[in-house]
């Protein structure tokens, strides 16, 4: 195929075009330095730069408090499952998680490693198919913080208001909708995100943590899961993913150029109601998630008669429509609606349905 696809892949994810070109210039020659992107030290004042400018650029686009320390870490949203609990819980102290999906079951799973951590509430009885309301659980007193997962992007839900904690330090998992629906850094005591769905590519991961965080943290931790570690050399104790820090501040770059954090927002709502708009039109299809769960970022759905879906998903990918198979442990159809995926191509995926639907009615 001699043109891009229309991307809607869960991750990696399709990126702005501008940001891809970016990149290509770059790739011989990093900012004039002589140097390739991938080649360049991550010691060099030319690297500085690019880290200085990315922390800048995280902090000015989500409002970061000037207290709040920024990291640029490695091994994903995954690895912050554990991480988070190491650094913060002794062993025995409580934690209340919501569940919401698969990836809040595997972190509640990694905080078991350390602390008294449990289900607060838990939706997998249901499918996964709503986020709880304030009053729906209780979280502890003395639990030490409430962690959540703000989108599910295995199952397409996402809360649209910011949980109760019953006033204790929220954690927050925000890999699949930072920088692209509203969010109070100031209410949350650590955010992360894997970067590979709205910030960039895979292999990076950024790190919000509040005063109150960096004074949980532990003594006598493994030095690479040392969150002081890492702050006190910048990001910057081993070598970093130096390709994947460029390629984030191209992304917000992109951004601040495009009107910024609530631009996003309203270009991403517009996409997803665009789409659920299509879903509800008719019973051809049937949405998975409960209408004030939606996702504005991961739509997901089956076909009513399932056994027109692995067609479906083979004829959208000849017309260039791909990424769109859902989660292997879901199955079904999933349309992933980042920043970097245009309006254009939500409009050419709601005609290929409606081409689909007429028939196959």
């Amino acid at each position: 195929m001699s043109e891009r696809i229309h991307n809607f892949g869960a991750g990696p994810a399709v990126l702005p075009l501008s940001v891809v070109n970016a990149v290509g210039d770059a790739l011989p020659n990093l900012l004039e330095s002589g140097y390739g992107l991938c080649e360049i030290s991550h010691r060099s004042d030319t690297f500085q730069s690019v880290v200085d400018s990315a922390m800048q650029r995280v902090r000015r686009l989500l409002s970061v408090p000037e207290d709040y320390t920024v990291l640029f870490l490695q091994g994903g949203a995954s690895l912050q499952f554990y991480m988070t609990a190491l650094n913060i819980l002794e062993a025995g102290q409580k934690a209340d998680y919501l569940i919401t999906g698969g990836w809040s079951e595997k972190a509640l799973k990694e905080a078991k490693r350390v602390g008294d951590a449990i289900s607060a509430w838990d939706d997998s009885g249901n499918g996964f198919k709503s986020v709880p309301m304030n009053g729906e659980y209780q979280i502890r007193d003395d639990a030490v913080y409430m962690h959540y997962t703000s989108n599910n992007t295995l199952y397409g839900t996402q809360f649209h208001h910011l949980p109760d904690s019953n006033g204790k330090p929220r954690i927050l998992d925000a890999s699949s909708d930072i920088a692209g629906t509203p969010i109070d850094v100031s209410a949350h005591e650590i955010i992360y995100a894997g970067a590979q769905k709205n910030l960039g590519p895979s292999g990076v991961t950024l790190v919000i943590l509040s005063p109150w965080a960096m004074d949980k943290v532990g003594n006598n931790l493994p030095t690479m899961l040392d969150y002081k570690i890492h702050a006190s050399k910048g990001s910057l104790f081993n070598t970093p993913n130096t390709f994947g820090i460029f390629v984030l501040d191209q992304v917000f770059k992109w951004l601040e150029e495009n009107g910024g954090l609530d631009a996003a927002i309203t270009r991403n709502r517009a996409k997803a109601e665009l789409l659920y708009s299509e879903l509800d039109r008719t019973d051809f299809w049937n949405p998975h998630a409960d209408r004030d769960s939606r996702s504005v970022m991961n739509v997901t759905w089956r076909i009513n008669n399932t056994e027109l879906e692995g067609l479906f998903l083979e004829e959208a990918q000849k017309n260039g429509l791909g990424g769109l198979r859902g989660h292997r442990s879901v199955g079904g159809i999933r349309a992933s609606l980042y920043n970097g995926c245009s309006l254009d191509s939500v409009a050419a995926l709601v005609s290929f349905m409606r081409d689909f639907e007429s028939q196959h009615s």
